[in-house]
């Protein structure tokens, strides 16, 4: 076993001395002598909680506010919404994503761990790679499409002085090289600031926050006086209403589409410690969050479709991509300020949602050889692999496809970690055990098998839709209308099942809790 000590941060780490209370705070005296912890996934100080509600607000309206948020109403619109049932349903679906991320969050808050360490009460010490491995997966997804989009910011602006970059022909990736070089190059920016660490994304935050609350109101405002209004688009009545060429089947798409809304933020509500390990206190992440998240979400949805909406009456196309809009701006200096603000608003959203989870994830894999750092370089080359400017290719299988899809396997993750931390345990870990060998949470060598079998049991009756989805099989309506729920379906089967299971194992500690 090897020795992990960490000078740099004198005192965060447990020792015999155990943790000690602070306002319902718990942090830890001493070193700790194992290869399961280092310095960034230690427990965070008391005098490190830094973040206060304003922090935990603008770390929302940052995430919130990018291109894609600005483009998720597009896909609904385009299946039949009106612009209000679709502004409504993504309203919907961050209200029910918020519930498991506070819960969530209270881990974070309270003992000052990430992710990876808060699923080691349910998963085992071993165990927690799995869920911190599945959820990295699903971020570098999200990084290398957040990387994508601020490149192509970057391109569009280099194109306004030399458009002839824009007839280069493609390479064999599908792109062409001007884009794959404006692509790395953002992705190089995303690597240094990563680099910096955790107080500058902190910073960076705070800086995007206003300036894309404004820049998404300018946007509104140029829209509105230049069409005279908010165009058709507004107007159009829905496609589900009577007479309508798709009457009576709202609810069919609806649901499906809810489980999209939920699954676009089902990542943050997993990792979402990682952020809360700061916080001042549980009110100012519980505050922080509900202002910040869902009417963030609805606002900057609405923009989108309000924006695209004029371009109808402006341009007589429509126009869902807010860098083709910008392009469009006739002075130069608008023109690359807005899109320069751009670029700012992916790079902030990519780190912060799609960067510290999983550079935490990864270090918890080999903790005394992968740091933040090294992970968040892992999570960029991952990013690079995916190929991430064809899984926006499509707008609706973007959201029906990859949001709907991977919420099937998050579902279940959050249900047994909040089934774990509020019903097995009650909110009550130790904070020294989760970081030995051999300790309560070391289960059957570091893995318990409960929280696997509930995974499996909520993942599986959802395989058949996914598969449907994606055309590799063929499939019955009743396993495609089951998939429809695939989020709510996998994360009520996990918690009824790890609950269950947890009960029939270990009734002593239950009661004990």
């Amino acid at each position: 076993m090897a020795h992990t000590q960490t000078t740099a941060q004198p005192d965060v780490h447990s020792a015999a001395h155990g943790a000690k209370a602070s306002e319902g705070f718990q942090q830890t005296g001493g070193d700790i002598d194992s290869r399961y912890i280092n310095e960034d996934i230690a427990p965070v100080r008391l005098d490190q909680r830094k973040w206060g509600m304003k922090d935990i607000a603008a770390l929302w309206v940052s995430m919130c506010a990018c291109t894609p948020t600005y483009m998720l109403a597009s896909g609904l619109i385009a299946e039949g919404m009106s612009w209000g049932q679709a502004v409504l349903t993504i309203l919907l679906g961050n209200v029910i994503v918020l519930m498991p991320m506070i819960l969530n969050a209270h881990a974070g808050t309270k003992y000052g761990i990430p992710f990876p360490v808060y699923c080691r009460s349910a998963f085992g010490i071993r165990g927690a790679n799995v869920p911190a491995v599945l959820r990295a997966l699903v971020a570098c997804g999200w990084f290398g499409i957040g990387t994508w989009l601020g490149g192509w910011a970057i391109y569009k602006i280099v194109a306004v002085f030399v458009p002839s970059i824009e007839q280069m022909p493609p390479t064999p990736l599908g792109i062409n090289v001007a884009q794959l070089v404006c692509f790395l190059l953002f992705w190089g920016v995303n690597i240094w600031i990563i680099r910096m660490g955790i107080e500058s994304i902190r910073i960076l935050l705070n800086i995007k926050a206003p300036l894309l609350i404004g820049l998404g109101l300018a946007l509104l405002l140029w829209a509105y006086s230049r069409a005279g209004g908010f165009g058709p688009m507004l107007e159009k009545p829905s496609s589900f209403g009577v007479g309508q060429p798709k009457e009576g089947q709202f609810w069919v798409f609806f649901f499906p589409a809810l489980t999209a809304m939920v699954g676009f933020w089902a990542t943050l509500a997993l990792n979402i410690p990682d952020f809360t390990r700061y916080a001042h206190s549980q009110r100012d992440q519980v505050i922080g969050q509900a202002i910040g998240l869902p009417p963030t979400m609805a606002f900057f949805s609405f923009i989108g479709v309000a924006v695209t909406s004029a371009t109808v009456v402006i341009y007589g196309e429509t126009l869902w991509d807010p860098v083709i809009v910008i392009t469009r701006f006739e002075n130069p200096v608008v023109l690359i300020i807005s899109l320069a603000a751009l670029c700012i608003a992916n790079l902030a959203t990519n780190i912060a949602a799609n960067v510290v989870s999983p550079a935490n994830d990864f270090s918890n894999l080999w903790p005394s050889r992968i740091s933040f750092r090294t992970g968040g370089l892992i999570t960029g080359i991952i990013g690079i692999l995916m190929q991430p400017w064809r899984l926006v290719s499509d707008p609706t299988g973007y959201i029906f496809t990859w949001l709907v899809g991977y919420s099937a396997l998050l579902g279940p993750l959050g249900a047994i970690l909040i089934a774990e931390y509020y019903v097995v345990r009650r909110t009550n870990l130790d904070l020294t055990q989760l970081y030995k060998r051999e300790g309560i949470y070391w289960y059957a060598g570091g893995w318990n098998p409960v929280a696997i079998v509930a995974l499996v049991l909520g993942v599986v009756p959802n395989l058949p839709g996914f598969f449907g989805t994606i055309k590799v099989a063929t499939v019955s309506k009743a396993w495609m209308d089951l998939y429809n729920y695939a989020w709510f379906t996998g994360f009520a089967i996990s918690f009824v099942v790890y609950v269950a299971l947890s009960l029939i194992r270990r009734p002593a500690k239950l009661a004990a809790a």
